[in-house]
């Protein structure tokens, strides 16, 4: 009996490892460039393939503003994310590094450019005629309707300060909309929205420096040891049966995926901290 009453008071003293909950599914992030509804069904066959690969479910989660989706990354709140160039080179400014994917592929091409618009019967011939004349920009956040055309702008000798006035209109649809009726002179837009409305009545001031196009990047909370394997089923996207649907369903554009690295960002983050010096100036 007292050789029983031994164990029981060593077991009881013996350490005790409480187990980290086992993690039941992977949450995949996207920022919500759409509405949410949207976003579910463009996504849904990739995360299907991945839940289907991975041996484990994987849900959408769409986060509230761009910001709080940098920042749902950078905290490992996620374990997979779909990025924009510019909310990515922020990602690594304010929360390190993180593993990259893959890169996606618009129409068999890396990168992408945007085109600074004007009103096809516009007198307006330079990026120099633009000083005193109106300027709409799309979202603040966003790589070609802000950034990258503000930083052209800015190589042009014209900045924010000696247009008349300028305003964030939200989408690029809406910067076509407002160049139309005349309520700007000239606007920012990706390229693909220009090849939709170019017979509208608009025409391209310029076009911009081509810049490395969106990526999937995992997170710390993802499974190092899975980290390989993951990269691999992005990769093995464009060989798939259903591939060219997964990628066709995020966007038409999207064409394959293909490897990437974080110096194929650095040309944008020159960008972004140009534009971020001449804020400081404003203020």
């Amino acid at each position: 009996m007292r050789k029983n009453f031994l164990y029981i008071f060593l077991f009881l003293l013996a350490p005790i490892s409480i187990a980290k909950p086992v993690q039941t599914f992977y949450v995949f992030g996207v920022h919500p460039y759409l509405t949410a509804k949207e976003l579910l069904e463009r996504f849904t066959p990739l995360v299907n393939y991945l839940a289907a690969e991975l041996d484990k479910p994987v849900i959408l989660r769409v986060a509230k503003t761009y910001a709080s989706h940098i920042e749902l990354v950078g905290k490992n709140k996620v374990d997979i994310a779909y990025m924009g160039p510019a909310p990515y080179v922020k990602l690594v400014k304010n929360y390190g590094h993180k593993p990259l994917l893959a890169k996606i592929q618009v129409w068999g091409q890396s990168t992408f450019r945007g085109a600074i618009i004007v009103a096809q019967n516009s007198p307006v011939k330079t990026l120099a005629d633009l000083r005193g004349k109106g300027f709409a920009f799309g979202s603040p956040n966003s790589t070609m309707s802000h950034f990258v055309p503000r930083f052209v702008l800015w190589k042009a000798g014209v900045t924010a300060q000696q247009l008349s006035h300028y305003k964030f209109i939200k989408s690029h649809e809406n910067v076509v909309l407002g160049v139309l009726l005349g309520e700007f002179e000239a606007g920012a837009i990706k390229k693909d929205i220009f090849n939709r409305y170019a017979q509208t009545g608009i025409r391209i001031l310029t076009w911009t420096p081509p810049i490395t196009v969106h990526v999937f990047v995992a997170t710390q909370r993802f499974p190092s040891q899975k980290l390989d394997k993951l990269r691999t089923l992005f990769l093995d996207i464009n060989n798939h049966p259903k591939g060219k649907t997964i990628l066709t369903s995020i966007k038409k554009s999207i064409t394959g995926v293909t490897k990437v690295k974080d110096e194929d960002y650095d040309e944008l983050r020159h960008i972004l901290q140009i534009v971020e010096q001449l804020a400081r100036k404003k203020k």
